[in-house]
């Protein structure tokens, strides 16, 4: 089933590639809509286990969800996080 979330951290093309990159192989073709604020990522989760890895993949990446709630020092270093994921994103 195809399901869409809400993303927050993603800036640009380079974050969206970084995004991309790192889910394909798991979940297959992923879309990330850069025209919405916070960003939309759709892809297709199958059960409750896929979408908490996904959750999980995401943050490592520096990407978590608005529906989430963090800490202040936990934001601040996702968003580092965020930013070395876009300059990789870049560099692709």
């Amino acid at each position: 089933m195809q399901k869409s979330f809400r993303v927050l951290n993603v800036k640009c093309g380079g974050c969206a590639n970084t995004i991309k990159k790192s889910l394909k192989e798991e979940f297959g073709e992923v879309d990330v809509d850069l025209n919405f604020e916070p960003r939309i990522v759709t892809l297709e989760i199958e059960d409750d286990a896929k979408e908490l890895l996904f959750r999980k993949k995401m943050m490592a990446l520096g990407y978590p969800f608005e529906d989430e709630k963090l800490g202040m020092f936990t934001k601040g270093g996702l968003k580092a996080k965020s930013f070395v994921s876009c300059a990789i994103g870049k560099m692709d």
